[in-house]
């Protein structure tokens, strides 16, 4: 990967992982209810699960999946069900947000490192990625560095919308305003599956 091919992937790379998604979402609401440290592993889970996405996809799985396009068929409608379930999860909790951090428990790194492979705009990103910034026969040492780019610049960029939640605790200690924020982000997530379900 040639320099002014590393900067624009690194560009999309930044676009891609900062702008509103379920991920963001997720963390977002994370740091309101569990704040920053307890969202660390959510975060962690996400930038290191997408990054290992991305290099299985481009050592071949892409290949794979394209003999059965049934399978991206499926993991689009079990994405979509899960987040629609972390919607209503979302819309029905009712506590303030220390009330939540003490009686239940954030996304950890696994699960969050798993919902890449069920998230659609996860997928958007990896095969955009995969097709526009690497050669057809990509080699191994270029697909690791794409995934490591994604993985190094994903903690920054997703850490900004966890941090941004952790710092709105102190405002949405009003179980009203908690729940009117609740309520936001869960239409947020359900907004979000329409054009990566509708494609």
């Amino acid at each position: 990967m040639n320099y002014e091919l590393l900067v624009a992937a690194s560009l999309f790379a930044v676009v891609s992982l900062i702008t509103p998604g379920p991920n963001n979402t997720m963390v977002l609401t994370s740091g309101v209810n569990f704040g920053l440290q307890r969202t660390l592993p959510h975060l962690l889970g996400i930038c290191i699960g997408f990054g290992l996405m991305q290099v299985l996809v481009g050592l071949g799985l892409h290949t794979l999946l394209g003999q059965y396009p049934s399978v991206l068929e499926i993991l689009r409608y079990v994405g979509g069900a899960y987040m629609l379930w972390l919607a209503w999860k979302l819309a029905t909790s009712r506590s303030a947000p220390g009330v939540v951090a003490a009686s239940t428990r954030p996304l950890g790194f696994w699960g969050a490192a798993a919902f890449q492979w069920v998230n659609p705009k996860a997928w958007v990103m990896c095969m955009t990625a995969m097709t526009a910034y690497l050669p057809t026969q990509a080699s191994t040492t270029q697909v690791l560095m794409l995934g490591s780019m994604f993985t190094v610049l994903g903690i920054p960029c997703v850490g900004t919308w966890a941090a941004f939640g952790s710092s709105m605790r102190r405002f949405l200690q009003d179980p009203l305003k908690l729940r009117i924020f609740n309520n936001a982000m869960a239409l947020a997530l359900v907004a979000s599956l329409y054009p990566m379900l509708m494609n």
